[in-house]
């Protein structure tokens, strides 16, 4: 079974998430939690969207953006592969980081 088609537009509102896979912990200390922030102010740079607002857990976070053109996918292919990237490297790992795809609720107020 295909999974649904993800709605990408530009001036379009999205609340965020994504969490560790098995629930475990993607941000181990500060440095962590500093270097997810450094990826999306780089992803910022790369693709022009805006970030409103966020909250990082230890094993999840939220992100509130409102993009300029129709560039969810890259956006958040950039800040996830990035910091599993960096995530795995210091650590010595393989594999997923994070528990399936990011999830993406549009919202329209």
């Amino acid at each position: 079974m295909a999974r649904p088609y993800r709605l990408q537009a530009e001036d379009c509102f999205y609340h965020i998430t994504s969490r560790g896979n098995d629930r475990k912990k993607i941000f181990l200390n500060d440095t962590d939690f500093e270097k997810f922030l450094e990826y999306i102010l780089k992803a910022k740079g790369k693709y022009d969207f805006y970030l409103l607002a966020y909250v990082l857990m230890s094993n999840h976070y939220h992100l509130l953006i409102k993009t300029t053109k129709p560039n969810l996918s890259r956006i958040m292919h950039y800040i996830n592969g990035s910091y599993t990237t960096y995530f795995n490297v210091k650590r010595g790992k393989t594999g997923h980081l994070f528990q399936g795809r990011y999830k993406s609720l549009v919202i329209d107020a």
